[in-house]
């Protein structure tokens, strides 16, 4: 075996018992805080976790947890073609606000993580780690319905940012695909996705730019089941770099057909309102390709 693919074989695990200990502790206290404030004793929660933790892509150094507070008591909703749908509910009146719901989760955790949390972020609350736990971010958001033009709707989550802007997730979705993915690749896409992010997480050591967690994910899984049950890591990585940079030579595509997506599958992954672009993702192939001396 060479080097290099020792290297990469060494990559695939998930994190260590000691960490995945931290990361379930932080989950635990993070509900528990939640839970046990009086604010929150007429609101009908889901928390769960999200992102790459809840996916067991995460590694070490991206091994902080994501933690959602859903409000189930308020739906926001959404139809493909605008004016179609009638509803006589008219604007929410209701108690649970965004103001309202971010105040009473930053009680809430500031209860439990005295002196720990971050509240200047526009969109989570972010606590420190600490012996026996990693850091969190926990994002306040709200039921969402997007209704398309067939008449099915698909379900999210709505964050509501502190600017008034907003964003909408799908974590149930990211789940699901993960798992169908790992498991048409003989459970080889969530290896990949570790082998990727501890790739950039080496490339950063020596002076890379750093690049999201989440793009990393989303390009392994975007990326033919072929590629990812090669006989050795050295050829999966191959093709998982090759296939990045070859297929996001050129502008995006005008046809959604040919465009890629989050793993979700709802949304598309380059566009204007993302914090990466197509063409930065195309040079970390590159840079990873160089950084690895692949031929």
């Amino acid at each position: 075996m060479s080097a290099l693919e020792s290297k990469l074989s060494g990559w695939t695990g998930p994190s260590s018992t000691t960490e995945q200990d931290k990361q379930d502790r932080t989950e635990r206290m993070i509900k528990e805080a939640v839970r046990a404030h009086p604010g929150f004793s007429d609101c009908s929660l889901r928390i769960y976790a999200k992102g790459s933790y809840a996916n067991n892509t995460n590694v070490r150094a991206d091994s902080d947890v994501d933690i959602a507070v859903q409000c189930t008591d308020v739906i926001y909703w959404q139809e493909a073609v605008p004016d179609t749908r009638t509803s006589s509910a008219g604007p929410y009146t209701g108690r649970w606000t965004p103001a309202l719901l971010r105040s009473e989760l930053k009680t809430a955790l500031e209860a439990k993580f005295p002196g720990q949390v971050d509240s200047s972020g526009s969109t989570a609350f972010r606590i420190d780690s600490g012996s026996a736990r990693v850091e969190a971010d926990v994002v306040p958001c709200f039921d969402y319905r997007y209704y398309m033009s067939s008449g099915r709707y698909r379900d999210g989550a709505k964050v509501i940012k502190t600017d008034g802007r907003s964003l909408v997730n799908y974590p149930e979705q990211q789940l699901s695909n993960g798992k169908t993915k790992n498991t048409s690749t003989n459970l080889r896409y969530k290896k990949a996705v570790r082998v990727v992010k501890r790739l950039e997480n080496a490339m950063v050591t020596a002076g890379g730019i750093e690049v999201p967690s989440f793009l990393m994910e989303c390009l392994v899984y975007n990326t033919p089941n072929a590629y990812l049950t090669r006989g050795t890591w050295t050829d999966v990585v191959r093709g998982i770099l090759g296939h990045v940079y070859n297929e996001l030579d050129g502008p995006e595509p005008t046809d959604e057909g040919d465009r890629w997506y989050e793993v979700n599958g709802c949304k598309f992954l380059f566009h204007d309102e993302q914090k990466w672009t197509r063409g930065g993702a195309r040079q970390f192939a590159a840079d990873a390709w160089s950084y690895l001396g692949l031929s």
